[in-house]
C-alpha cells in the first residue's frame, strides 16, 4: 500500500465530494441503460431523462442501472441524489485509479473492482475500473468505456429468464456481475499463459530479440494481473462475512463460491514472478541470441576483464609456497601477461568496432 498515494492534479484544492472525472476525457458520452425485472416481467431501455429513475427506486422489482462513460458529471451527480449515494462515494466512482475495495453503508454497499480484458483495437491487456452500488432492490454499475464489458452473458440470462437470476434479488445480480468479471480473469490468464508457453518454446529452439521482447511483455502483463487480483481475496471475504442486511443468507452461499474462485485464480497465478526483480531474471542468459549480445557493446562483455582481476588476485594471496614469488622474473612476467591480455582485448574490441 502506498503511504503517500498520488493525487490527481484535477482534484487538488477542491472540497471533498466535488465530482471531477479523473480518467480519459476521450472515452465518450455518458450512456445510461435500465434493466428492470422480476420473474414475470422485463423492462429494458436506454435512459435519457435521469429523473425517470425515481420511478424504479422503490419498486418491487430488481433494477439494474448500467452507466457507461463517466464524463457527464452532472448526470452522475443527479443519479447519486436520486439513489441517496454519499458525495464521497460518487467522488470515488469518478476517480478511476481506485484500488479494489468494499465499503458498507446503511442503505447501500459500494464495491470497486478492476475489469480485465484484451482490447479489440489493440493487442494489450486493458484494466478498467468498475464500481457497483448495491441497494436493497437495485444495482448501479459504473464503467468508463461504453464499448467494452463482460456483462453481455448476464444480460442474456435476464432476457431469456434462464436460471435463477430473475427469481433472486439485487444482491444476487451483484454477485453475478462480479462473477462474470472474475471468470474473465481466468480467460485472460489462460490465453496469456498459452502464449507465453508457445513463445518460450520458440525462444529455446529459435531465439531472437523479437521473441524475447514478446516474452517479457507478456510476463509484465501477467505480473500486473497478479497485482490487481490479490485484493479480491479480502474484498470478497468482507462481502461474505459482513452482517449487512443487503446480502441475504442464500446469496452468501454464492459469494462463498466466488471466494473459492478467487483463491483458485491466485493459485493459478502463483507460479508467476512476484516482482520486477524476479521478472528481470526470469529468462536464462543462454536464451539470449549471440547477435543481440554482440550489439550490446563492450559493457556487455565486462566479464572479459575478469582475466586481469584473476591474475592480480592470484599474486595478491601471499601464500608462502608460491614458486613464482621467489622467481627473479616473476614480477615482470606477470605484468607482461596482464599487458598481453589488455592488448588482446583492445584488438578484439576494435575488430568488433566497439571502440
Amino acid at each position: 500500500m502506498d503511504i503517500f498515494p498520488d493525487q490527481d492534479s484535477k482534484t487538488v484544492g477542491l472540497p471533498p465530494g466535488t465530482l471531477v472525472y479523473t480518467g480519459d476525457a476521450e472515452k465518450g458520452e455518458t450512456k445510461v441503460t435500465l434493466i428492470d425485472y422480476n420473474p414475470e416481467c422485463l423492462d429494458e431501455s436506454p435512459i435519457d431523462d435521469i429523473s425517470k429513475c425515481k420511478f424504479f427506486k422503490d419498486r418491487n422489482t430488481v433494477t439494474w442501472l448500467n452507466v457507461d462513460g463517466l464524463t457527464d458529471t452532472e448526470r452522475l451527480g443527479f443519479i447519486g441524489e436520486i439513489f441517496g449515494i454519499h458525495p464521497l462515494t460518487m467522488e470515488d466512482i469518478l476517480h478511476t485509479d481506485q484500488r479494489p475495495k468494499v465499503e458498507f453503508f446503511d442503505d447501500y454497499i459500494f464495491v470497486v473492482l478492476k475489469m480485465i480484458y484484451r482490447a479489440r483495437k489493440r493487442s494489450d491487456i486493458v484494466s478498467e475500473q468498475v464500481s457497483f452500488i448495491i441497494g436493497s432492490n437495485f444495482v448501479i454499475s459504473f464503467q468508463e468505456n461504453p464499448e467494452e464489458d463482460v456483462f453481455e452473458g448476464i444480460r442474456e440470462r435476464i432476457r431469456s429468464n434462464k436460471g435463477r437470476i430473475r427469481k433472486m434479488g439485487a444482491d444476487y445480480l451483484a454477485y453475478a456481475l462480479m462473477d462474470a468479471m472474475i471468470d474473465n480473469y481466468f480467460i485472460v490468464l489462460e490465453r496469456e499463459g498459452d502464449k507465453l508457453e508457445e513463445l518460450e518454446e520458440t525462444l529455446i529452439e529459435q531465439p531472437s530479440p523479437t521473441t524475447i521482447k514478446r516474452v517479457y511483455s507478456i510476463k509484465r502483463e501477467l505480473i500486473y494481473l497478479r497485482k490487481v487480483t490479490w485484493p479480491l481475496r479480502e474484498l470478497i471475504s468482507m462481502l461474505q462475512k459482513n452482517e449487512t442486511k443487503l446480502i441475504r443468507k442464500e446469496t452468501r452461499l454464492y459469494i462463498r463460491d466466488l471466494y473459492d474462485h478467487v483463491i483458485q485464480l491466485l493459485d493459478t497465478n502463483r507460479v508467476l514472478p512476484r516482482d520486477d526483480h524476479e521478472h528481470a531474471g526470469a529468462l536464462p542468459l543462454q536464451h539470449e541470441p549471440q547477435d543481440e549480445r554482440d550489439n550490446e557493446g563492450p559493457d556487455h562483455h565486462c566479464h572479459d576483464l575478469h582475466a586481469l582481476t584473476f591474475i592480480a588476485g592470484i599474486y595478491g594471496m601471499n601464500f608462502k609456497h608460491m614458486p613464482e614469488l621467489e622467481w627473479y622474473f616473476g614480477y615482470p612476467v606477470a605484468l607482461l601477461l596482464m599487458g598481453s591480455v589488455s592488448l588482446g582485448m583492445l584488438f578484439y574490441f576494435r575488430k568488433k568496432k566497439w571502440i
